[in-house]
């Protein structure tokens, strides 16, 4: 209880940045992109997800997409990560589905 008292007190404790609501899904190039911006001290984290559908006997496939920018509005967030997700999509494309 001691410590739960003050971690309130000085900012420490369970406190976790809390995840906004999923942006509705952009099409590009046969991929969808969903942002999905993590909430921190009033600013945005760009995060989300790429997803590939499947197609035929192949089974969808999806990356976690995280960045460290922090952008204060939520609109600017979801345009910022788009953006980025495309150019990652033309730079890496279906290898980001490979484990690592």
């Amino acid at each position: 209880m001691l410590k739960k008292l003050l971690g309130g007190l000085f900012g420490g404790g369970d406190a976790k940045p809390g995840n906004a609501k999923a942006a509705e899904p952009v099409e590009y190039n046969g991929y969808q992109i969903v942002s999905e911006p993590v909430e921190q001290s009033g600013q945005y984290r760009v995060s989300g997800w790429i997803r590939k559908p499947g197609s035929g006997d192949q089974e969808a496939r999806e990356h976690r997409f995280e960045r460290s920018d922090l952008v204060p509005g939520r609109d600017a967030c979801d345009q910022l990560m788009v953006s980025k997700a495309q150019r990652y999509i033309d730079q890496v494309g279906d290898a980001m589905f490979e484990p690592r």
